[in-house]
């Protein structure tokens, strides 16, 4: 894909001055403008860097290589990129990043729904970059460490089995009412925003309408026993977001 973008190095010496954990990042990116950009921004912030031009010479590297993390172009010349985002799953669980000309490119949806982990639009600095580098990196890390049940008061939500009680009573609940009680579970006792549940639970990444959120989450108050007007787990601030707490701990 040929697009107008400019990537901007950020200035200083290399060697990862940052002072966090440097990665070995695969950047597949046909652009001849923008590719050594990212490569060279990327080296500046003290990561290790390869790259390809074109999707089945960036999968061959994937596999041969196995990188930290792969920053992805959607619009490769020889595989559409959510293509090589497939072919990638089937062999590896290495974080992706994509890259993007459009926040609200409909196949952004797609790649995210297809197992890519984050995304950036063009154009972006390096130090942008180097950030969602360390936060996708970050959450792949937490994951790795999730525990298998989260409880928050009488609620228990089962991850690996996804089910969930209520004072040991199962709760039927659908995938994304899990997906989205889960999320919130995760953060306990913290406003999650409408953008940021559309974003994680809903993977639409430019947004989407907050009525879809308030449905399920009316949806979900009804299963837990509980209404907006008199909640007990699900506290809802207005024109913030909602909050998840037990009983004992929303006032």
């Amino acid at each position: 894909m040929r697009v107008k973008a400019r990537i901007r190095t950020t200035a200083g010496a290399g060697g990862g001055r940052y002072g966090h954990r440097v990665a070995e990042v695969l950047i597949i990116e046909d652009d001849d403008r923008i590719r050594p950009l990212l490569v060279r921004g990327l080296r500046e912030c003290g990561h290790t860097v390869t790259s390809a031009p074109t999707g089945m010479a960036g999968l061959q590297l994937a596999v041969d290589s196995s990188p930290d993390l792969v920053v992805l172009d959607l619009g490769l010349p020889d595989v559409d990129g959510t293509q090589v985002l497939s072919m990638l799953r089937a062999v590896s669980a290495v974080p992706v990043i994509i890259a993007s000309a459009r926040a609200d490119d409909p196949s952004l949806v797609g790649a995210l729904d297809s197992g890519a982990d984050d995304y950036v639009v063009k154009p972006f600095t390096s130090a942008q970059l180097d950030a969602r580098v360390r936060a996708v990196l970050r959450r792949v890390q937490s994951g790795r460490q999730r525990p298998t049940t989260l409880t928050v008061g009488g609620l228990v939500l089962d991850l690996a089995g996804r089910r969930a009680h209520l004072d040991g009573t199962e709760v039927e609940l659908t995938p994304r009412e899990f997906d989205l009680l889960a999320h919130l579970a995760e953060r306990p006792g913290e406003v999650v925003t409408k953008r940021d549940l559309l974003v994680e639970v809903w993977r639409q990444p430019w947004g989407g309408s907050d009525k879809t959120v308030d449905v399920h989450l009316s949806w979900l108050r009804r299963k837990l026993g509980e209404t907006a007007a008199e909640p007990r787990y699900l506290t809802t601030v207005r024109g913030v977001g909602v909050r998840l707490t037990a009983p004992d701990e929303g006032a």
